[in-house]
């Protein structure tokens, strides 16, 4: 489980959001509140650009990334933020400075807003614990700990497909849940709005033995993960993460836990499949699969944006918005 801290760090004593570092800690109101909110953005074409006018945003990325970093920095230019992008492997963290020293050195310009990615786990709550006020932080993913915006458009996406009541719902999570930083977040969050199963699938090298998946299904038969399963979530291999000989081989992999249509025809006929991204296609996920007609894949990517819309709302809009809840 995550450390109190982090939970008193994403509050103020009047309970509004400061920081979003984790969905563990936030409220089912508060994470309702977000993905009503991302609803309304994904359905409006409105110019919403005087939100954020005159609020300079930084994407402070340790790590690479992709989806994450130009979904985040296209959702500040919507409403209307100043966006500095940040990439390590151009900055002076390469001469020794600090992640701390980087952010406060740039917080010190005026900015107010730093979406975070970092290597290590806890170190964006570390980083929130040491801003000003005024200054919020967005964990865009921090080891193996936590992803929190991609669980909430995980959970957006879901809601879509699936509707608002995930009481009725089985959900099976495959692949590397150990690594898998975005495994984590998806499961606070499902446990939040009461999904209904939840079914944790891997080989036992690749599964967690902390207590992350509390309350689930955990098994090793993928056959039997998917089966009746409403929606199925894949997750890729974190190779970058792990030791070597975690998975003998690849083939084996694909053949016992990726996701084909074979496989697929054993879950409910109108399930969806869900995957953050990147895709190692051939190992947990077929071309027939990903590019199907059950995929939600890339309304997956579209929701990220509408999804980062209303936290950077929520955390960074004058409290006399009237956008602001």
């Amino acid at each position: 489980m995550r450390e109190p801290e982090t939970a008193a760090l994403q509050c103020d004593a009047d309970g509004r959001m400061r920081h979003l570092l984790d969905i563990n800690g936030l409220s089912r109101e508060q994470l309702d509140a977000l993905l009503q909110r991302a609803q309304a953005f994904a359905e409006s074409d409105a110019d919403m650009r005087a939100v954020l006018a005159g609020i300079a945003v930084c994407t402070l990325f340790f790590e690479p990334s992709t989806r994450t970093r130009l979904s985040f920095q296209r959702a500040a230019q919507r409403l209307g933020a100043d966006v500095l992008g940040f990439e390590a492997a151009t900055s002076s963290t390469t001469k020794g400075e600090t992640s701390l020293d980087t952010l406060k050195n740039i917080e010190a310009m005026g900015v107010r807003g730093f979406v975070v990615r970092a290597r290590e786990d806890g170190a964006v709550a570390a980083l929130a614990a040491r801003v000003g006020e005024g200054t919020a932080l967005v964990n865009a993913g921090d080891g193996r700990s936590a992803h929190p915006t991609q669980g909430l458009l995980d959970m957006l996406t879901l809601r879509q497909a699936k509707g608002a009541d995930f009481s009725p719902l089985k959900v099976a999570i495959i692949g590397d849940i150990r690594h898998s930083r975005v495994a984590r977040s998806d499961l606070h969050a499902l446990r939040l709005l009461g999904a209904g199963e939840i079914r944790a699938c891997g080989p036992a090298s690749l599964l967690p033995n902390d207590d992350t998946l509390a309350g689930c299904i955990v098994t090793a038969d993928a056959d039997a993960a998917v089966e009746g399963a409403d929606a199925v979530m894949l997750l890729r291999l974190q190779r970058e993460r792990m030791e070597d000989g975690l998975v003998p081989s690849l083939e084996g992999y694909h053949r016992d836990y990726g996701l084909d249509v074979a496989r697929l025809r054993r879950a409910a006929p109108d399930a969806v499949v869900l995957h953050p991204g990147p895709m190692n296609r051939g190992v947990e996920i077929s071309d027939e699969v990903a590019d199907g007609p059950q995929s939600l894949v890339l309304r997956q990517v579209a929701n990220g944006v509408a999804v980062r819309m209303a936290v950077l709302e929520a955390l960074l809009a004058p409290v006399s918005s009237p956008t602001r809840s």
